[in-house]
């Protein structure tokens, strides 16, 4: 709150804030001081109050955090994943959570990502350190915190290596579809025969939506996709008649993501198939794309990848036996 007081002939408006430098101003009316000290406390809620580096001493890192989660993470396309990573990391990590700014140190989060890899894979490591970097980033750059060096930037990052080689076998193959036939839900033998033959993801699958099929010009337009662009993918005759069986204008497989990967994981099961993660029929139906002659342009139009190196070296997995009878 602003102190407004008169001192000899004028009025003296002094405006204090915890972690701000205290300022104030002298004006003949008081009508005057008390509109200044308006705009300068709303000037200090926007953050563009002259900052103390004190302020450091007074912030946590929990205030931080919940900040971002609020300003920034709601309003990004991983905001459920995300505030999940930063609810579950201030209730495992309290303590450090409530440490202020000026005492958060690289050797906090090294400490962290050292205990997780004891927990989980690299890349879920990778993605929370992530989401810590970008908040400090944030506070930095656009919110104005005197901070001087990003603590998470200044360690080391877990080496990822989750690429997968797995192929899905023919018999493979027939014992899931023969597996899909005592589930309840017709649509998972669909979505299984939709994955390997467009490589699609599950996501894109599950939004597959009739107003978006083309089929006088058999494409799929896919408007929500991991990397933000939407793009369009040719169909198969085959493919158009599965999704013209369920054919109407909303949602052709109205189920949920993870009513799906339950109903999955029990196919998996009665299939007796071991090893092989839905997504691995992404990486199939890019590898059927290529030894069915397929050019790079080609596949990559349909899978969505920007970049051919990943394309080539990270999903598409050629048998070394197709080739050889081709020699």
């Amino acid at each position: 709150m602003a102190t407004i007081r008169k001192l000899n002939d004028k009025w003296q408006a002094q405006i204090r804030r915890k972690g701000f430098k205290s300022v104030s101003k002298s004006f003949v009316r008081k009508s005057d001081a008390i509109e200044w000290a308006r705009m300068k406390e709303c000037q200090a809620d926007r953050a563009d109050f002259q900052f103390d580096v004190k302020r450091l001493d007074y912030i946590t890192w929990k205030e931080l955090l919940e900040r971002y989660q609020d300003q920034i993470v709601s309003k990004k396309k991983s905001s459920l994943s995300e505030t999940m990573h930063i609810n579950a990391y201030l209730k495992r990590c309290e303590s450090t959570a409530n440490l202020s700014l000026s005492q958060i140190k690289p050797h906090h989060f090294s400490e962290y990502r050292d205990r997780r890899l004891k927990e989980v894979k690299p890349a879920t490591i990778c993605r929370e350190l992530g989401i810590f970097r970008h908040a400090f980033e944030i506070a930095k750059t656009e919110w104005g915190y005197p901070i001087a060096i990003n603590p998470v930037s200044q360690i080391r990052k877990p080496r990822i290596s989750n690429s997968r080689d797995r192929r899905l076998s023919p018999e493979e193959y027939r014992r899931i579809l023969k597996a899909t036939k005592t589930c309840t839900n017709s649509y998972i033998r669909l979505i299984i025969i939709v994955a390997v033959n467009t490589a699609m993801r599950r996501g894109e699958i599950l939004n597959i939506q009739g107003k978006h099929i083309d089929f006088d010009k058999r494409t799929l337009h896919i408007p929500d996709t991991k990397t933000g662009r939407a793009r369009t993918i040719p169909l198969s005759s085959k493919i158009l008649r599965v999704l013209l069986k369920h054919y109407n204008d909303g949602l052709l497989f109205p189920i949920s993501a993870n009513a799906f990967r339950l109903s999955w994981d029990r196919v998996i099961i009665r299939a007796n198939v071991s090893g092989l993660k839905f997504h691995d029929l992404r990486h199939e139906g890019i590898s059927r794309f290529f030894e069915r002659g397929l050019s790079i342009p080609e596949v990559a139009l349909i899978s969505g990848h920007m970049s051919v190196n990943l394309l080539i070296s990270r999903y598409t997995h050629i048998r070394a036996e197709d080739v050889a009878k081709k020699l």
